[in-house]
């Protein structure tokens, strides 16, 4: 009888290891589609379906007329407003108006990456190309050197047929330079009930100009950037449809649930604050604002742990002759619901704790950091609350200027001896990050220089290639392409193949892209393994009919081919198989197809009779059906390397 042992799971409801070794397949699902979800609902994108979805919301501010025209006039246009007023959305706009019969709308890359030299690359336009430039939240180091520059970036859009719009940093006014003052237009705020109405016009909500018209909305939508009046309008649409399987309540009532969930309660909170009468109390309250919604176990672990951190002495009572967490949460005016989760009974009452703490507490936002650490990483705390409570962190993080806290958190999560359970929260981490209108710069770099260091962990490696993919390819595709280019070039084991992956399909998504990313691999030269992947690459991406007509993608993939000859045959043999293949199938292509192999090796010899030692090779195998094709196709190879080296024409290949 012969017995076999081995592993057999019948079904999983969980991660399954059948094997040895680490295994992280299961957190790096659970991390691409967390990132997916994120960026289906970051509002930064400028994908068609989203101007499109942007336009039929949009409310011209005051003197966008007068931005229109500048930017018709002279192809560039420098939009200036107060924050919250829409000039991205404007810039967007008016990019949008325009003609879009060739080239891309796309937005500029504002961070140098592999270019220092320059602030503006001017690779980075096409003919017909709609540009964004958003600088709104520019330093000035920054700002400066884009000025510098911009008059001379400006002379490549005439003859391009090409447009600029560029969102200026307001808080920068004083650093704008006289000889482009005449290109800026400042816009005003349009008005926010119109914006409102406009929004929910475009959810099946028409509302009378008496119900748009109350005291207290009017107040509201005065105040807030146009952004939280976009949400209000979404707000109402919610509350529209929980009431849509009962009797309707009406306009009045979905906009006054939508206000509730805005009431602002800092006044309550900083007097609640003032009043606890001890600093346990006062550690329960921000330990439940940043966990709620989680079991009453896991706000108790918080509160404890912060009085830790914070050196609170301990309560030497005995533990029954203490107060009860029922009780407790009672007196801070929370809750414990059906589900078991605790909660505070008073709509915004959280956030307003939050945002009290982190604003008139700043002597201990670092411990609160360490707090935040020390609770996350406790496995009592299910993954789900954690994914609820690290944007609560990360806001409040961002808000007070402290991205650090933030970067922190993800190097220590993806250290080796850190549980593989924190991808997840890694790479979430990382996409609020990117997403944060303020400090979206500042992680991008930060990612550039993890991508182009050799001392990145593996396990942050396996973080940065579904945030670059997911995360950052949605709004900065040009970005998220040179970072993924890098960590193909470097990464190692899985980190390596799935960059090259997710590089070779973000760069086939796209002509543009498909153009950066042969320019990258024929100019931005590896040695070694860099170069042996760089070839790896070339060879999957290179498509010997995509826009093979035009003449600059025929330079760049002659150039890149160029490098890959340089390697033994075995590596590049089966890819000009293909080429030849195709050359022998599509006579119309065939004249540029040769074109590009004889460029590729005109300036070696000894790599051009490698090319034709291989194409001979080719002519030789399989099918003889097709030997006329072959011969032909091959003939007109040697030619074509015969001119390129100066060599006269001679006989017919037999």
């Amino acid at each position: 009888m012969t017995e076999t042992t081995g592993t057999y799971v019948h079904a999983a409801h969980g991660p399954v290891h059948g094997g040895e070794g680490p295994q992280y397949n299961y957190y790096m699902a659970a991390a691409t589609s967390l990132l997916r979800d994120q960026a289906g609902r970051r509002p930064r994108t400028i994908s068609k379906s989203d101007r499109i979805h942007l336009y039929q919301r949009f409310v011209a501010p005051p003197r966008f007329s007068r931005a229109r025209e500048l930017l018709q006039e002279t192809r560039t246009v420098l939009l200036d407003g107060l924050p919250g007023n829409g000039r991205r959305a404007a810039a967007l706009m008016l990019l949008q108006e325009l003609p879009d019969t060739r080239g891309t709308l796309h937005e500029l890359p504002d961070t140098p990456d592999d270019s220092a030299a320059c602030a503006l690359d001017v690779r980075d336009v096409d003919d017909g190309d709609r540009l964004l430039l958003d600088l709104s939240e520019a330093e000035e180091s920054r700002y400066l050197d884009v000025q510098q520059e911009l008059l001379a970036f400006r002379d490549r859009l005439a003859p391009l047929g090409a447009h600029l719009a560029v969102v200026l940093p307001h808080h920068l006014a004083y650093l704008l330079r006289d000889d482009l003052r005449h290109l800026t237009a400042e816009i005003g705020r349009p008005s926010g009930r119109r914006v409102l109405a406009r929004h929910l016009r475009c959810e099946g909500i028409e509302p009378t100009a008496a119900e748009l018209g109350g005291q207290e909305l009017t107040t509201y939508v005065s105040r807030v950037p146009l952004r939280q009046v976009a949400a209000l309008a979404d707000r109402v649409r919610r509350h529209r449809d929980d009431t849509s399987g009962a009797a309707p309540d009406g306009f009045a009532h979905w906009l006054a649930a939508a206000l509730a969930d805005e009431h602002d309660q800092a006044v309550r909170v900083a007097a609640d604050v003032a009043a606890a009468d001890n600093g346990r109390r006062r550690a329960l309250l921000l330990a439940l604002a940043v966990f709620q919604d989680s079991p009453p176990g896991t706000v108790l672990h918080a509160t404890n742990s912060l009085l830790r951190i914070l050196s609170h002495p301990d309560d030497g009572t005995p533990r029954l002759d203490r107060t009860d967490l029922y009780a407790e949460l009672t007196a801070v005016r929370a809750e414990v619901r059906p589900d078991g989760r605790a909660r505070f009974t008073l709509p915004g009452y959280a956030e307003a704790v939050r945002d009290h703490f982190w604003t008139y507490m700043p002597d201990v936002r670092l411990q609160l950091r360490d707090w935040f650490h020390a609770c996350v990483s406790a496995p009592e705390v299910d993954p789900s609350e954690r994914k609820a409570a690290i944007p609560r962190f990360a806001e409040q993080s961002l808000r007070c200027r402290r991205p650090e806290d933030l970067r922190w958190l993800v190097e220590r999560w993806t250290r080796p001896d850190a549980s593989a359970g924190h991808i997840p929260d890694a790479a979430q981490i990382l996409a609020l990050g990117l997403a944060d209108e303020q400090h979206g710069r500042y992680f991008r770099q930060q990612i550039y220089d993890w991508s182009t260091s050799t001392d990145t962990s593996h396990r942050l490696g396996d973080v940065l290639v579904p945030v670059c993919a997911e995360a950052m390819a949605p709004t900065h595709p040009d970005q998220a392409l040179v970072r993924l280019h890098h960590l193909a070039r470097r990464g190692r084991g899985r980190v390596g193949a799935r960059a090259q992956e997710a590089v070779l399909a973000l760069a086939a998504s796209d002509n543009r892209l498909y153009q950066l990313m042969l320019s990258r691999l024929g100019t931005h030269r590896e040695h070694h393994r860099g170069a042996i992947r760089d070839s790896a690459l070339f060879l999957a991406l290179a498509d010997p009919v995509r826009l093979i007509r035009s003449e600059r993608v025929r330079g760049l993939l002659a150039q890149a081919w160029s490098e890959s000859l340089r390697h033994p045959d075995e590596h590049w043999a089966e890819c000009v198989f293909d080429w030849l293949g195709a050359c022998a199938r599509s006579t119309g292509h065939r004249p540029h197809i040769v074109d590009v192999l004889a460029r590729a090796c005109a300036s070696d010899t000894r790599t051009a009779g490698r090319l034709y030692r291989v194409a001979r090779a080719w002519q030789r195998s399989l099918d003889q059906a097709d030997r006329a094709d072959r011969v032909e196709v091959v003939d007109r190879l040697l030619r074509a390397i015969d001119a390129r080296q100066g060599i006269e024409p001679y006989g017919c290949t037999a």
